[in-house]
């Protein structure tokens, strides 16, 4: 088990991130933040600004945490085609750890609207940084190629979440092994 920060603001981080990620952000509530974070309402107003605030700290360190964790699947191979078939390696192994809850930036852009403007642009930043990504690394691939692998990668992300399944993140990766 993961122990507790002494710091207020990592702690209310941490819980915020873990429930935002579990439950959504509009089924989770600030006192239940405050309570399981074991910390008073006054240094979560010290920390952030309001709840918006706390999501977008969440957003922040997920893509942090995401893109760490995909480089780390995705470096090790030397070829491209072998980079970009880890990345989907790196989708089997994040369903099992996280049972299946797919992306934390579509599961809470279906819960934000236009006038949640910073966090939509943390969002679309995100998607931005994974498509240049594949793009840097298949940059010997037309563009419609690099296109495909995309989509391919953020269907298959979607789907498995969907059927609580690897079997789109599989057929996803064999269509990729094809492509490429």
């Amino acid at each position: 088990m993961k122990q507790k920060s002494s710091d207020p603001r990592q702690r209310l981080l941490d819980t915020a991130t873990d429930l935002f990620y579990r439950q959504g952000y509009h089924a989770t509530g600030i006192n239940q933040v405050l309570q399981d974070a074991g910390v008073a309402r006054a240094s979560l107003y010290l920390h952030f600004a309001s709840k918006e605030a706390l999501l977008e700290a969440f957003l922040e360190y997920r893509h942090n945490y995401w893109f760490d964790a995909l480089k780390s699947f995705t470096e090790k191979p030397s070829k491209p085609k072998d980079k970009i078939l880890a990345a989907f390696d790196f989708l089997l192994d994040i369903n099992e750890k996280e049972s299946y809850r797919g992306c934390a930036f579509l599961n809470i852009l279906s819960e934000i609207t236009a006038q949640d403007g910073e966090a939509l642009r943390i969002i679309r930043d995100h998607k931005k940084d994974l498509r240049a990504y594949f793009s840097a690394i298949l940059n010997k691939e037309k563009q419609l190629v690099q296109d495909h692998i995309y989509l391919l990668f953020e269907s298959a992300m979607v789907e498995s979440q969907l059927y609580a399944n690897q079997w789109p993140v599989q057929e996803a990766r064999k269509m990729v092994a094809e492509l490429l």
